[in-house]
């Protein structure tokens, strides 16, 4: 595998050869790109997972926002998932105080135990960013964290992304991130990134992702 990381967001199959083709390491599998990524259907994991030989991440979110407001249902979806031959997640939970919530996160863990995951950008929505930080901190599994440096994007994020690429859980840079950020991120020691518009004809959700798009993506990165 190459020193960094190339995570393409894929709505379906089709998305996710174009990504392999393109030499992305992996796709973030998601549905519903107007709500920011919700959990995919088992027929889309199913297709995807039989259509590429990459890894698949699988989003465990149910509904806008960075709440769990009904943590049975997506428990059960998470177990289906993981029934189905899942073993890759992305996750991640606020409680009202805006911190980490780790009674949530924990929780659907247990239906996934012994996967690989990623702590999404809720991260970047907390209220006191270092505590959120630091219960990341021994969770099983969490080898990643998506974010864009805060709450806005990539371009804005980019001095708190410099200041955290040696942080762990690895930095996952992603969030309105474009090519020409990825000279800065890695000078400052980020290797792994997260894109998925910027691999679709002019940003359109409603086009496929288009490999051509992410070999050049591909090409910058060591």
């Amino acid at each position: 595998m190459p020193e960094s990381i190339l995570e393409v967001i894929a709505l379906n199959a089709v998305d996710a050869l174009a990504a392999q083709d393109g030499g992305a390491d992996r796709v973030e599998l998601v549905a519903d790109m107007s709500r920011q990524g919700l959990t995919p259907s088992l027929a889309t994991f199913a297709e995807v997972r039989a259509a590429v030989g990459i890894g698949v991440r699988v989003m465990l979110r149910a509904e806008d926002g960075y709440g769990l407001s009904d943590p049975d249902a997506l428990i059960d979806a998470a177990a289906e998932l993981r029934a189905a031959g899942a073993d890759e997640f992305v996750l991640g939970f606020l409680d009202a105080r805006a911190a980490v919530d780790l009674v949530a996160v924990k929780a659907v863990l247990a239906a996934i135990e012994g996967c690989r995951w990623t702590f999404h950008r809720a991260l970047d929505h907390a209220a006191d960013r270092a505590a959120a930080r630091r219960a990341l901190v021994g969770l099983p599994g969490l080898d990643f964290v998506l974010t864009a440096g805060g709450p806005a994007s990539v371009a804005e994020g980019l001095p708190v992304l410099g200041a955290e690429a040696a942080s762990r859980p690895r930095v996952l840079a992603g969030g309105g991130l474009r090519h020409h950020h990825l000279g800065p991120l890695l000078a400052a020691g980020v290797d792994a990134f997260h894109t998925g518009s910027a691999v679709r004809p002019d940003g359109r959700w409603d086009l496929p992702v288009d490999a051509d798009l992410v070999r050049a993506w591909r090409a910058a990165l060591p």
